[in-house]
């Protein structure tokens, strides 16, 4: 079974319901998290969910907060100790629930690329640039970079699309000095991540990170963390420089919408052989980078 919808009866406000993630506020500084097993592809959601990646996603999320050296919106406590009322809705909540403190969103989607693909691919092969800047001659598809580079788009509402943007216009949106400062930090957590996760066999092609101001405006990491639904994530084994790769993420549902004629149409169920190869790859991504079995 999977979960594609919480409801906590009134017991918490529901301040906000995105893709994945539903958000309550717990109190005016502390927001509950709970991922779903929903998933979207072409920017609409599809009816039925895949079974645990609610629970995956949280707990490699989990993994990476405790990893990375940097600053988060986590608050460790026991969820149902703290918060009795919440003891009727442990089926919902269990494994999928994370107590955040409330932060100052920076309107940004904070990109870095350590591998030309995707969206930037495109870009290069007409104009000879990713997100406005000129690329050296020559690169081909899915190599990497000599350097990450940190590629921003804007933080759409859900249903709209993200638009790529440039670093100068980035700096007009949130500062030139909190840009820099941004920049540095999501570069220095990629090359974290990356660097371990090649150890663990798993290439991190791109990330997305999202950062928040706490209330002495010190920048906080926020969201998800370098999961398959915020990454991309090749397996180092198979990576060929020159084509495309597959990825750990939506590739086999991506594939059956295209397929089938189904892409960007609304109320479209998975087959349960799609979900559950879907799964099995969210379950590879978790077992491979944690080093943990998935139970």
């Amino acid at each position: 079974m999977s979960l594609t919808q919480t409801d906590l009866e009134g017991v918490l406000p529901l301040v906000n319901k995105g893709k994945v993630r539903d958000i309550y506020q717990l109190d005016p500084s502390t927001l509950l998290f709970v991922a779903t097993d929903r998933i979207s592809a072409y920017d609409v959601i599809m009816s039925n969910g895949i079974p645990d990646k609610g629970r995956i996603l949280t707990q490699l999320s989990q993994f990476w907060f405790q990893f990375l050296e940097c600053p988060n919106h986590l608050v460790d406590v026991d969820l149902f100790a703290r918060y009795p009322q919440l003891e009727p809705y442990r089926s919902q909540l269990e494994g999928r629930a994370l107590v955040v403190k409330k932060m100052r969103l920076i309107p940004l989607e904070v990109i870095v690329r350590g591998y030309i693909t995707g969206s930037a691919w495109k870009e290069y092969v007409k104009f000879g640039t990713v997100h406005g800047v000129k690329m050296e001659p020559g690169l081909l598809e899915s190599e990497e970079l000599p350097q990450p580079i940190f590629t921003p788009s804007t933080k759409a509402e859900q249903g709209e699309h993200d638009e790529n943007i440039s670093r100068a216009q980035a700096a007009e949106l949130i500062g030139e000095e909190l840009c820099a400062k941004v920049e540095a930090i999501a570069v220095e957590l990629y090359k974290q991540a990356k660097e371990y996760a090649k150890s663990r066999g798993i290439i991190i092609a791109d990330t997305k990170f999202e950062f928040g101001l706490d209330e002495n405006g010190e920048v906080v990491l926020v969201d998800e963390v370098l999961t398959p639904d915020s990454s991309r994530f090749w397996s180092l084994e198979k990576y060929a420089v020159g084509q495309s790769q597959d990825s750990y993420d939506k590739q086999f549902l991506r594939d059956w919408l295209t397929e089938n004629g189904l892409a960007g149409k609304d109320g479209v169920a998975m087959t349960s052989e799609i979900a559950e190869r879907s799964k099995e790859k969210y379950v590879e991504a978790y077992e491979l980078l944690t080093g943990k079995k998935w139970q």
